[in-house]
Order: structure tokens, then sequence, then C-alpha cells
């Protein structure tokens, strides 16, 4: 069905060095409201988890074996010559047996880093049951792209169809080269490469016998109201420090805030709350409102990653005094302060140009940009919204108007209405969040504003969902550690066993 590949004579042997940049795990969906003071907070968790992870790395040091693979561009065109270099890793240091299973990590929407593929659950499970770890890139993303990769002409190659399929020639070069007769296969991810997961248990059950889909986002949605409702009700939990006062007092402070630019005192808003530039424009006035409060939102989906912040002290702060405008404006002073910016972005051009870049960097680290945004106008929607008449609980300038559907038909020429279509179509072709599968696991937090377009409840005997209380965003993937919460711990035994049954059933089933 597929081209021929071959491996590249990389093959080469690393071992895990202690800088920053090899412990960023990319199991994470871009926010697209306030992109900038997100990505600021994911370069924070990527510290933060780095040293999470320095103490066992030290004490227990993993090979990690990087490959090549010659893809096609193009797996659904015989004729269609265009290759690809994708990155993948081999860690085999836990694989005694040559019958033994083989764990598959799917990477999602940023660079694979040797540090995402050698530390977490998926190793800790590979060491229990004597697994061999396979790690793959995604195409277009990290070092799996052409150099022309980010141009449009190319970006029509990059789909999760396309990606699937080179999980599936991955699987059969790993195969071909280990001698794997008849080794069962458990494939693992997060927050968008959970969706894949998930899809490649779903559209290739002959290849892997089970999966562990984390924060799986698996029900494409256009306008995504639910991921602010989630943050609402976040804020007023008490389970993680929220209280109804303190989502009261966010409210109220946004409100505040829409208040004062609907009586134009855009110097005002501009000075109380460092706008680096001023907010005359309504693009620059959506545009700084997201991030200011991007930094709410994302130190929610990753609550007590964030060095400093997690929900609690938020909400200290926003109920620190009487007046909630004030509170929002020592929130914002103390978030510029960690982030290490002394102003909150606002210039929406600024965000264009940063999203209509072609220009290939094969050494980046961490999300890739240009090819999320248009995989979400291609497929997904996903985008987030704050206009009037839902129940968001930030600025109603964070408005649909100038969300990443602009850039959809800016950027990428792809107008509401096809984007629309694009998002039933995804949904037709996996299921949505009812699919017909086997011997799923989906895992979810509570906290984790992705968790509404994840599958919660139970669909079948072997279509199950773990729901954490108290969690956020793909939190069971990270290395289990003694402050774990109960719930957390729970769910990763859960989790631990099920992998376990999986794997005696296939061997039952083989004999």
């Amino acid at each position: 069905m597929f081209p021929a590949l071959q491996l590249s004579p990389c093959g080469l042997t690393t071992t895990l060095s202690f800088d920053g940049g090899h412990f960023y795990y990319a199991f994470s969906l871009i926010q697209h409201l306030g992109h900038r003071t997100f990505l600021r907070i994911q370069d924070k968790v990527r510290e933060r988890r780095y040293q999470n992870f320095v103490f066992s790395a030290q004490k227990q040091r993993v090979n990690i074996k990087e490959y090549h693979l010659t893809q096609s561009l193009d797996h659904f065109n015989p004729s269609f010559e265009k290759v690809f270099q994708q990155k993948y890793y081999i860690i085999d240091d836990y694989f005694k047996d040559p019958t033994g299973p083989v764990f598959l990590y799917i990477a999602g929407e940023g660079a694979l880093s040797t540090g995402e593929a050698g530390y977490g659950e998926h190793v800790e499970l590979a060491e229990k049951y004597g697994a061999l770890v396979v790690a793959v890139e995604h195409r277009f993303y990290g070092s799996s792209i052409n150099t022309d990769g980010l141009q449009l002409e190319s970006l029509q190659y990059l789909s999760s169809q396309q990606a699937l399929a080179d999980l599936a020639e991955v699987h059969s070069q790993v195969t071909k080269d280990f001698k794997l007769a008849n080794n069962t296969w458990i494939s693992f991810g997060g927050s968008y490469a959970g969706a894949l997961t998930s899809w490649f248990r779903l559209k290739y059950p002959h290849l892997v016998y089970g999966a562990i889909a984390s924060s799986a986002p698996v029900r494409a949605e256009l306008l995504f109201e639910e991921y602010m409702n989630v943050d609402a009700a976040s804020l007023a939990d008490p389970v993680v420090g929220g209280s109804k006062q303190c989502l009261d007092n966010v409210m109220t402070a946004f409100q505040k805030v829409d208040m004062e630019l609907d009586m134009r005192r855009y110097t005002t808003v501009a000075s109380d709350f460092k706008s680096c530039g001023n907010l005359t424009s309504p693009a620059d006035r959506s545009e700084f409102t997201s991030n200011l409060a991007g930094s709410i939102i994302g130190t929610i989906q990753y609550n007590n990653e964030l060095p400093g912040f997690n929900i609690s002290i938020i909400c200290q702060t926003m109920t620190a005094q009487d007046t909630p405008y004030m509170n929002l404006i020592a929130l914002n002073n103390a978030f510029l302060k960690a982030q290490g910016t002394s102003c909150v972005d606002s210039s929406f051009d600024d965000y264009v140009k940063m999203v209509a870049n072609t220009i290939v960097d094969k050494g980046a680290t961490g999300v890739g940009i240009r090819q999320w945004t248009f995989q979400t106008c291609a497929q997904f929607g996903y985008m987030q919204t704050c206009d009037r008449g839902t129940k968001c609980p930030f600025s109603t300038y964070m408005s649909e108007k100038y969300s990443d559907l602009k850039l959809c038909n800016d950027l990428f020429k792809l107008q509401k209405m096809f984007v629309a279509d694009n998002i039933e179509f995804t949904n037709e072709y996996y299921g949505s969040d009812q699919p017909k599968g086997s011997r799923v696991v989906f895992v979810n937090g509570s906290i984790d504003p992705w968790h509404s377009l994840s599958v919660l409840k139970d669909l079948s005997e072997t279509e199950m969902a773990v729901f954490i209380n108290g969690t956020a965003h793909c939190a069971n993937m990270q290395p289990s550690r003694p402050d774990d919460l109960p719930s957390l711990t729970q769910a990763r035994q859960k989790i631990s066993a099920q992998v376990g049954k999986w794997l005696q059933e296939a061997q039952f089933e083989k004999h």
C-alpha cells in the first residue's frame, strides 16, 4: 500500500545531557488566544520539568538511539515522489526478551526531544513490562520537515491521516530491524498526540493492540467555548484552591477592563497593565486582552507546573483587595516579572508575522506555530473565543473576529465555511467523542480545559475513561513523584494494570 522506505545510516546512540532543551515535553496544545503569553508559560513549565527530571536522570541514564526514515510526503498517491526524513528514537534498555512488547510513543505538534522520548509514564511502564520504546516525531515538526515545509503548497501534506500512515511505516521498519515476529504494540500519546494514538488504534488495529490516550481532544470543534467554561469552573474549584469569590473577581476585573476599552480609555488601560503598544486598533485590543488573560489561562492548563503560580495563588491574589481591577493589575505585574518581560504583547500584526513565517529552523524546540495553526484550520478548529453571550470569565474583546479563523483565511486561504466543513469531515472520519473502537483508555484531568473534547465515560468494556480529579493537562504522562495527588497515583495504577491485562490477553490470543 505504501512506498518502500529506507532506514538512513544514522542510528546514532546518544545519552541524555542535562540542558533544558533535552527535557522539553511537547504534549501541549497551543492556546489560540494569548499565544505569546502562553508560549512563555510553556517555557517556564519546560524549565520546571527539566528540574524534576534531572534527579531521576542522574540515577538512571538510558541510551537513546536516533534514526531517520525516508517517508513519502503523500502516502496516498503512489506516483508522488517527494519525500522527507522522519526522526524517531529507540530505547532498548528494558527490552530483554525478543518476544516482549513494544511501546510506541507518538509525539504531537512540536519537536521531539530525547527528554520527552526517554522519561515519563511510558518509560516507567516499559521498565515494568520489559518493552522496547519507539518514539516518533510528527511530520513537519522539529527536524522532520523539508526546507520548504512551511510553504503553503507543502502544508497540504500535513494532516493526521498522513501522520498515521507515517506511524504505520515506522512500525514496519522497526519490526524488520529488530526482527519482531509477532510482538504486541501499545501506543501512548498526549494532547493532540493523544487523539492520534486513539486514532492509530482505530484505523490500524492490526498494528497496535491497545492505546493510552491522555488529554485527547478527539472531538473537533470550530468555536471551542467549553475551554473557557472549564477555566471558570477551575477558578471556582476549592479542590485546587479556587473559590466562587475568586471567579467572581476575575470576571468583574475583566468586565472593568472591557468597560474602560468601551469608553476608549486606551491610554489608561495600556498604562495600568503595561501594554507593549497603544490600543487604538481593534485587532491590537483583542491581542492585548488575549495575552492579559493568557497568563491565567496557561496557569490553569498547567496547574502546579508553573514555578511560583497555580490556581490557588491566582485566587489569593485576586481576592487580596476589595477592588478586583486592582487585584488583576497586581496579578499581571507578578506574571510579567516571573516571565521576565516588561509589558503585555499587544501587536496583532507581530503575531500574524510569527504565523506567516516560512523559514524552517530544524534546530528549533517547542511547538511549531505555523504548522499547528494550519492543522487547526484544516482539520480541528479548537478556536477559543470570549464573544458576548458566552460564559467566558475573561474579556469579550477576545473575539472570534480576531481569532485564528482570520488567519485561516488570510494565510491559508481557508474561509470559515471551509474550516467548518473540514471539522465535520474530521469528526465523521474518526467518530468524534463516540469512536467505535476497542482497547483504548482515555485519560483526562478535571482542571484540564481540553477534557471537554475527550471521552469522559466508558463507551464499552474496552473503550474506557479514567477521569482524575484535581489534575491538569497530561498530568499522568509525567514521571511519578512522591507528592502526586492520590487520585493521580490511583489513575496511574489503573493504567498500568490495564496495560498488563492487554499484554496477557495478547499473549493468550497468540497461543
